[in-house]
């Protein structure tokens, strides 16, 4: 794949799981990637440039683009993974008012914060690849994560909106929708849907791998796989798409 080479990758929740295998396999085809989290402790291990901000404000999200365009350079390849799980969520008549708002804050609200100031400057480049890595809880709704689904099912709104905004200037936009991956996200899930259930954590990831018609679920490897493909020149006529990464399942 090409298209990536020397270009300025900004790739949110690289300290772990999808985000790190992406921010990884970007520099490995020669992008020069900016990670982004809020743990200096697992981006201090990734290898690559990086830096911690809060991307729930508008703060911590104008942070993170103004240090990436000082340090590296206009951004030119943004993936939008970060987020907050729903291993912690209630069915919706026991939902509490905090935890919606919280998921919204990181899930949506800062996509669009970044979004707003990195899509401006692909504008005035003429290009621009924008990847936002939703789920597919974003197209069919989960049991009891009512707000984890409609944060995700408006990054697929936002993903698509970059691409009518952006598409006559170069930039094109595309949501990725994993199913069930084995990151640390997933696993507390896991272990919160056994304890609820009175099973072991394994159990549950052996129902979950049953879902598809592999067998398995997915790797955040083969997310990545996606989404660079996404982000090179192969895909440029692949806008405003929701590609979903599930061993042909749709959840």
């Amino acid at each position: 794949m090409t298209g990536v080479e020397n270009r300025i990758a900004l790739v949110t929740g690289a300290g772990r799981g999808i985000g790190r295998e992406t921010a990884k396999l970007l520099a490995e085809r020669g992008a020069r990637v900016m990670g982004v989290a809020r743990s200096e402790q697992e981006l201090a291990t990734l290898g690559l440039d990086y830096l911690v901000a809060d991307l729930s404000t508008e703060e911590g999200c104008v942070k993170a683009v103004t240090e990436t365009e000082q340090r590296l350079g206009p951004i030119a390849i943004f993936v939008c993974n970060h987020g907050l799980g729903s291993a912690h969520e209630r069915v919706i008549w026991e939902q509490d008012i905090a935890t919606w708002e919280e998921t919204m804050r990181i899930n949506l609200d800062g996509p669009f914060y970044l979004s707003r100031l990195i899509v401006r400057s692909m504008v005035g480049n003429g290009y621009g690849r924008c990847v936002y890595v939703s789920s597919t809880a974003g197209d069919v709704a989960e049991h009891a994560g009512s707000a984890y689904n409609c944060s995700k099912a408006g990054l697929i709104g936002l993903a698509r909106s970059v691409a009518r905004d952006g598409g006559a200037h170069g930039i094109t936009s595309n949501a990725v929708l994993p199913g069930w991956v084995h990151t640390e996200m997933a696993n507390r899930s896991a272990r919160a849907e056994a304890d609820a259930r009175g099973i072991t954590p394994e159990q549950v990831w052996e129902e979950r791998a049953a879902l598809y018609e592999a067998g398995r679920v997915a790797t955040p490897r083969e997310v990545a796989e996606t989404i660079a493909f996404l982000v090179s020149e192969e895909a440029s006529g692949v806008s405003g798409q929701s590609v979903k990464v599930s061993m042909g399942g749709v959840s």
